[in-house]
């Protein structure tokens, strides 16, 4: 039996007659408080870049960045997550500059922590933009990505991050084992309230071109892909197999990467786990908003603003996007 009266008792349109009805029955919402803004930050001093397959995106030294975190407070953004590009005079097969306690990233943390303690800081703990050779681990001699390897270096960068005042940490490499690793490493060296926001289904997409070119990873990456350790686009059962994985080894929160494309994913996993769950509108999806809306096939906010309700819609408790502050001014508006 239907729960629902048959026409013309039930009018399904009398509750989309005028606005104020809409707003009263709308089912998700969305607002600044649901963002993460991504930047991409650089080492100088009044150094600005931008990222020529992101439209409106800047890389940029920390002095100009410290506006940028003033802007997410007032706009009430809740957390800036960091994307370093790395000089590559200090980029090597082992990626040791990433756990450098004087880097770029640490640094930065701890200019933004000192003048924003209130903003929340994300820090990405992989290798791609640190090896001389664009992978996300260290290679065998056949350049296949060794996983445990892998893993004690990225223990030691999220240390680093950790003892620099990051709040959240957010493993992005895909290896097997690696947040049970830093989530022992955090306790035993009583970072007890630094979260792991974990990228658990991270998959070998197409849509990360633009990002690669941001950080510098792209040309050191060449022809070579991520297939033998993110995921296949394919799967969506293998992964709530890696969400509950990273659930038992600790993580705070689980990442589905990219965004759009498998918002299927996002909510096969809110309603398996009921975990905070997050969704990465990532650079290629960014981009092709941008280029349709600059030449005129879409309307630019209203797309935007689109796009972005789709991700809570499907589940996802937040939503890390280049649209940040765009859609944050919109909304409070």
């Amino acid at each position: 039996m239907t729960p629902y009266a048959p026409y013309p008792s039930g009018r399904p349109r009398r509750l989309r007659r005028d606005s104020y009805t809409r707003n009263l029955v709308r089912e998700h919402a969305l607002s600044p408080h649901d963002l993460i803004y991504p930047v991409f930050v650089l080492d100088g001093q009044n150094r600005r870049e931008a990222v020529a397959s992101m439209p409106g995106v800047e890389r940029l030294s920390l002095d100009l960045l410290l506006p940028v975190a003033e802007d997410c407070v007032r706009l009430g953004i809740p957390v800036m997550a960091l994307f370093p590009v790395i000089d590559a005079t200090l980029k090597a097969p082992d990626g040791r500059e990433a756990y450098n306690p004087n880097g770029l990233v640490p640094r930065v943390v701890r200019g933004l922590k000192q003048r924003f303690p209130e903003l929340g800081v994300m820090t990405d703990v992989a290798l791609d933009p640190y090896t001389s050779h664009g992978q996300d681990g260290l290679l065998d001699d056949t350049g296949y990505i060794l996983n445990d390897e892998t893993i004690e270096v990225l223990v030691k960068q999220a240390q680093t991050q950790a003892t620099a005042g990051v709040d959240i940490v957010a493993p992005s490499d895909m290896m097997d084992g690696r947040i049970g690793a830093i989530r022992t490493a955090l306790e035993a060296s009583g970072a007890i309230h630094t979260r792991i926001m974990a990228y658990s289904a991270k998959y070998a997409s197409a849509f990360y071109g633009p990002f690669r070119d941001a950080v510098g990873s792209a040309g050191n990456l060449g022809k070579a892909d991520k297939k033998v350790y993110q995921m296949d686009p394919g799967n969506s059962d293998e992964a709530l197999k890696e969400v509950a994985m990273d659930i038992a080894e600790g993580a705070d929160m689980v990442m589905v990467k990219p965004g759009m494309p498998y918002l299927d994913v996002v909510r096969r996993v809110k309603d398996e786990f009921r975990v905070p769950t997050f969704a990465y509108q990532v650079s290629g999806e960014y981009a092709m908003l941008k280029a349709a809306a600059q030449n005129g096939w879409l309307a630019h906010d209203a797309v935007m603003m689109e796009s972005l309700l789709a991700f809570k819609r499907a589940g996802a408790d937040g939503v890390l996007t280049y649209f940040a502050r765009d859609a944050a001014r919109l909304l409070r508006a």
